[in-house]
């Protein structure tokens, strides 16, 4: 029986990337996104592997959206076994006290309460499917573990994932619903291209930071969801070995 995933944030970058190994890998696949013409190039760029694929345009941080998703998402395959929580938003760099309520509420709109949203959802079709059960991984980011400066709500949200990764692996356990979360630091993706440039450091440097190559993120994510369910990567790092990350700057 083909498995089937879901990816949120699957336009671009590691979403894009993970969706096609999944693809690759012999999955059936949902692309969600904000932006469908983006779904659909990384659809196509999937050659043959696109029949197995499903774009469905959403906002992760409105409920209705999400609901729509899963929906559409159990109309195409009639079950679910992945769920990639990899949609995420940031605001510029900046003073803590200069950010806007509007600024803060977005990036946790979209960042925890997006992966909550769709957890919710997954949860309701892996409990009452046959066979029961699922895995959800979620997309913390080096930042759930050190920030960078000036990026309190981005930190904050990704600090938060962490916690639901915590209680979704707990409360899931009696359902077959395995949870873990990959930790990705420097990624080479359009998100990242200013590092290559240079980047801010702690100290008030700007320095250039080593990237890694995107893919090797997608082949840890069909790692991590290609296990049995009876084992589980509960947290994962993987990041540019010559990146700040212990004791940042």
């Amino acid at each position: 029986m083909k498995k089937i995933a879901l990816v949120t944030g699957a336009g671009t970058g590691i979403g894009k990337a993970s969706a096609l190994a999944l693809l690759r890998a012999g999955y059936g696949v949902v692309l969600a996104g904000r932006r469908a013409e983006l779904l659909e190039k990384a659809i196509a760029d999937s050659g043959d592997l696109g029949a197995n694929a499903l774009a469905v345009p959403t906002n992760v941080a409105d409920p209705a959206s999400v609901k729509a998703l899963f929906a559409a998402a159990f109309a195409r395959f009639g079950r679910l076994d992945v769920l990639f929580n990899n949609a995420g938003s940031g605001t510029p760099p900046m003073p803590l006290e200069d950010l806007s309520y509007e600024q803060w509420k977005n990036t946790v709109d979209v960042n925890l309460t997006g992966a909550f949203l769709c957890t919710q959802e997954a949860f309701r079709i892996m409990k009452a499917q046959d066979p029961r059960g699922g895995r959800i991984i979620n997309n913390g980011s080096i930042s759930a573990h050190a920030p960078r400066p000036f990026t309190a709500p981005y930190t904050a949200t990704k600090h938060a994932i962490t916690g639901l990764t915590k209680s979704t692996s707990l409360d899931g356990r009696v359902y077959d619903i395995a949870c873990g979360q990959i930790d990705i630091g420097n990624a080479a993706t359009e998100m990242t291209e200013r590092m290559a440039r240079g980047i801010l450091q702690p100290n008030g440097q700007m320095m250039v930071e080593p990237r890694m190559d995107v893919q090797l993120v997608a082949d840890a994510v069909v790692h991590m969801a290609s296990l049995p369910l009876e084992a589980n990567v509960q947290f994962m790092t993987i990041m540019a070995t010559k990146m700040p990350y212990v004791g940042r700057g």
